[in-house]
């Protein structure tokens, strides 16, 4: 809260090079529908990237560390009127504007906005954008909280289709904690969709303890391996890898506080299933229908599996289960069958 609320008012503020991502090519949908989102909710995002899974059509939708709410408007859209999307931040300060470096429309640097806490610029045009979309009513809230206590906001269990972040897990000091309310809010069948800084190895106390490297994202990202142990502990699949790209530093006081231990850093998107126990699924062979909105020839679901419409793909006993289970089953035939020995399981950073 202090780091985001009063250490950083401006781009070169930032210490690091650690929230600074590269253009990435977005879709039309995606394109059109940021154009729509008022411009100083995009002025006042924290956030790097975008973090929208596929395949969203009336989803109720739970994002952590929502801050000024951009990405939450965007997915307002792509849910429809039917959908719902909930936004979460614990940021109380009076915040000013904080400029990142986004491949994004509306990336404006204005000499200054008046103060008002992330929440509270993004509360206060729900009616702005609900009229911008046609919508009766609205299909986006915003509460104050803390990602690791989703309860205590009212969040109830089995409540969400879809959880998504965008470079927050790293900023909570209890990511067990943050993986569990996750998988107990969402429903049977359900996804965590996250991307977030992740290490080469765990960190030393002293780089753990560096509230400037906290900041940065860097201080609190976990050793990938333990993002595998902890899903597995709290009950999800084996998380699978969307993209991951190295992280540079770029300053050389902070690279001597984490050592020479040849220690890398990487961001990463993986998702993370929420399987039913009575799961039946075995190896299987599946086609994909081509029906999801801008994945019409081919969808690329992580770095193991990438699915043309009409070709036949096998997959082990965990892919068939999330497909069978999740919002993607209308999207595919599963036959039971053997799978071919050289598919990937567990693909890793």
């Amino acid at each position: 809260q202090d780091y985001y609320g009063k250490e950083l008012q401006k781009l070169e503020d930032l210490k690091t090079n650690a929230c600074v991502t590269l253009a990435r090519p977005l879709s039309k949908v995606v394109r059109d529908a940021l154009e729509r989102v008022h411009k100083e909710v995009v002025a006042r995002y924290y956030g790097c990237g975008l973090v929208i899974p596929e395949c969203l059509e009336s989803c109720r939708i739970l994002d952590l560390g929502s801050g000024s709410g951009r990405d939450c408007y965007l997915l307002s859209q792509l849910v429809g009127e039917r959908g719902h999307v909930t936004g979460i931040d614990m940021t109380k300060e009076q915040v000013q504007y904080i400029a990142r470096a986004s491949p994004l429309p509306h990336s404006i640097n204005p000499p200054s906005l008046p103060s008002y806490s992330q929440v509270e610029v993004a509360k206060k045009h729900i009616a702005y954008h609900m009229d911008k979309f046609g919508y009766q009513k609205a299909n986006v809230e915003f509460l104050q909280g803390y990602i690791e206590k989703l309860s205590d906001a009212g969040l109830a269990d089995e409540s969400y289709d879809i959880v998504i972040s965008n470079c927050v897990i790293n900023l909570a000091p209890d990511k067990t904690a943050v993986l569990h309310e996750a998988y107990r809010v969402l429903k049977p069948g359900g996804e965590m969709y996250f991307s977030d800084v992740y290490a080469s190895q765990r960190l030393s106390v002293t780089t753990r303890k560096h509230t400037v490297l906290w900041g940065e994202c860097l201080a609190g990202a976990l050793y990938w391996k333990d993002l595998y142990s902890i899903a597995k502990e709290v009950g999800f699949k084996t998380p699978c890898l969307v993209s991951a790209s190295p992280i540079t530093i770029g300053n050389k006081e902070l690279e001597d506080i984490i050592g020479e231990s040849n220690c890398c850093f990487v961001s990463a998107t993986f998702r993370l299933f929420k399987v039913p126990d009575n799961s039946q699924a075995g190896p299987s062979q599946v086609i994909y229908s081509g029906g999801i909105l801008g994945h019409e020839g081919e969808l690329v679901f992580d770095a193991n599996f990438t699915f043309k419409k009409g070709e036949v793909v096998d997959v082990d006993a965990e892919m068939a289960a999330i497909l069978q289970s999740s919002r993607f089953a209308e999207e595919f035939m599963i036959h039971a069958g053997k799978v071919n020995t050289t598919t990937l399981q567990g693909y890793c950073c």
